[in-house]
């Protein structure tokens, strides 16, 4: 790890090491918090205010080989990122070091890594819908440009797969700065996204940041920090707009648990920090919009044990202005995307935002679901026979309409079978119009499943 470039200001040595926590003692003055510190090679945040000289600070790489009395070099600044057009289509660790193989980016600007949130004077509230192409997204929790969207989910249930089709959707159509985070996810996955933005040609206007799983905790607690100063440096100084994409924003909670830990600090409920909702708000609340430009985030939210209830998914649902929800349900059955078209939703599902039509649609598309889900147990009980001719073409209704909110991804499978494209929403619309207002259905519930538009369906069955 090479030392960045500030002057030392003053020096201490390790007086304790415990996993990736370091105590260092200052004899004169104490380094400020959040500076950046270097022991030899190993660069340390400062993470607690000085007790006695001694402040604790998280190790951003392995603490193998440090030994106690080792000196200690404050650099007098926090972490700071290169910014600018340098950055564009690369692959980048906390430090603003490539992950690429290629040379290091080489900019005229550095941008620290923690930066104040905007007042609410410089706030503004953007009405302006991001379509995706993914029809039960469009349909039921329009996703707001500038705003934060959260895509839920336990193990397995197709989380990334979903954020790197609504990647492939939506930077092609974005006419702005796109920037990928990845939080503690494998580094397979790196390197698959890497390669695949550059085969769909989008990836020259796009950075990646990646903090991996075998990192320290420091490096995951803080590579969204990293991420947003550079989202912030091309909202605030280009004006543009940014896309910021989060894989996976749970994993910063659990870096931070981690990391408050090894601090001694007591915990909390389930476990986690008791610092989790002042931790994660001073995050989010860096991802606005402004009369500059807009961060437009989408975050993978992994729920421990499918539980919404748990205390890192409540404390995130609460910023998010967009909430899609993954059923391991719909999943089982085979309906993917497997998104849950009761629990998710979306503050931009007002009559005022997507209009009357939209609005109107998505109830009845849910009331159809909801309906059926009632009817599950009477039909597995008595069959489907035994219903009114009423609650018959509710079923029927309801199941045509959740083989029709599926469809096939064309980032999944083979490169040769990659036909899928994107549904707009007005086809959307028009399809489940048509399908609510069926009482006979001449095709079978099988013509509706992975498929697009309600056109190709009819061309497919005939």
């Amino acid at each position: 790890m090479k030392p960045q470039t500030q002057e030392s200001i003053c020096s201490g040595k390790v007086v304790s090491i415990h996993g990736g926590v370091v105590d260092v003692q200052f004899d004169d003055e104490a380094p400020r918090l959040n500076n950046l510190l270097y022991a030899g090679s190993l660069p340390m945040e400062v993470a607690t205010s000085p007790r006695n000289g001694v402040v604790q600070c998280m190790a951003l790489h392995s603490t193998q080989g440090l030994g106690l009395g080792a000196e200690v070099r404050d650099t007098g600044a926090p972490i700071q990122v290169p910014v600018g057009d340098a950055v564009l289509g690369r692959m980048l660790n906390l430090f603003g070091e490539p992950l690429d193989e290629l040379p290091e980016p080489v900019s005229q600007s550095r941008r620290s890594i923690h930066q104040k949130p905007p007042t609410l004077q410089e706030r503004v509230r953007a009405t302006e819908i991001l379509e995706t192409g993914i029809k039960a997204i469009d349909l039921l929790a329009p996703i707001q440009r500038g705003g934060k969207t959260g895509l839920f989910g336990g193990a397995g249930v197709g989380k990334t797969v979903l954020l790197t089709e609504l990647i492939n959707n939506t930077i092609k159509q974005y006419h702005g700065v796109s920037l990928f985070c990845g939080i503690g996810e494998r580094s397979r996955e790196a390197e698959e996204l890497y390669r695949d933005m550059g085969d769909a040609g989008v990836r020259d206007n796009t950075v990646m940041m990646f903090g991996q799983m075998n990192e320290a905790p420091g490096v995951r607690f803080r590579i969204g920090n990293a991420a947003l100063a550079i989202a912030e440096y091309f909202r605030d100084e280009r004006h543009q707009d940014v896309l910021l994409l989060v894989d996976n924003i749970y994993r910063f909670v659990q870096a931070g648990s981690e990391v408050s830990g090894l601090l001694g600090r007591m915990p909390s409920r389930v476990g986690y920090q008791p610092t989790l909702a002042t931790e994660l708000g001073a995050l989010q609340e860096r991802i606005a919009s402004t009369h500059n430009g807009s961060i437009t985030s989408i975050q993978a939210v992994y729920v421990p044990a499918d539980d919404l209830t748990d205390p890192a998914a409540v404390h995130i649902f609460s910023h998010l202005t967009a909430s899609v929800v993954l059923s391991r349900k719909r999943a089982s059955q085979g309906l993917y995307p497997a998104i849950d078209p009761l629990a998710s939703n979306s503050i931009m599902l007002t009559p005022a935002v997507v209009g009357q039509r939209h609005y109107d649609i998505a109830r009845e598309v849910r009331r159809t679901l909801a309906e059926y889900d009632e009817l599950r147990d009477i039909i597995a009980m008595l069959g489907i026979e035994e219903l009114s001719a009423h609650d018959r073409a509710v079923v029927g209704r309801a199941r045509r309409l959740e083989r029709f909110l599926t469809q096939p991804f064309a980032t999944v499978g083979s490169r040769e079978t990659r036909t899928a494209a994107p549904v707009s929403l007005e086809d959307t619309l028009q399809g489940c119009e048509t399908l609510l207002s069926q009482t006979e259905f001449p095709l079978p519930e099988s013509a509706y499943y992975m498929a697009g538009t309600l056109a190709e369906i009819e061309a497919r069955a005939s």
